[in-house]
């Protein structure tokens, strides 16, 4: 098993930045690709952006490419996203997800149906 618990959101102002967190624990040394993930209300579950183990394979949902830098600090068990310039758009629960697959075809990393552990989620909310 794996816990991850994000932290991190809040209220912005747009063109704000703010910084995400998520803290993995349990079963860790099973987790190859990590993920972010955001909802809006009455919206379906968007893929933020996705990173592989050692950071070499990165991508970015095209909304937030540009203004956002996903990161992981692998002996802390930590991923991040930066996010700068933010709009209002950007409003969402922001969840972040890992997975026990080392190798991706594709664009698999954008659905949410392979990755096998999420956070509770963290409120991300921007002002106009």
């Amino acid at each position: 098993q794996v816990q991850l618990v994000e932290s991190g959101g809040g209220l912005v102002q747009a063109g704000g930045s703010l910084r995400l967190s998520c803290a993995a624990s349990g079963r860790t040394s099973s987790i190859y690709g990590m993920g972010w993930f955001r909802q809006a209300p009455g919206k379906e579950r968007e893929f933020v952006s996705h990173i592989n183990l050692n950071g070499g394979y990165i991508y970015y949902g095209d909304s937030v490419k540009g203004r956002f830098t996903i990161s992981r600090d692998n002996p802390k068990n930590t991923l991040y996203l930066q996010m700068n310039n933010m709009i209002p758009e950007d409003t969402a629960v922001y969840y972040c997800a890992s997975s026990k697959l080392k190798y991706w075809s594709g664009s698999n990393y954008r659905l949410p149906q392979f990755y096998d552990y999420w956070g509770q989620g963290t409120q991300v909310t921007v002002s106009s």
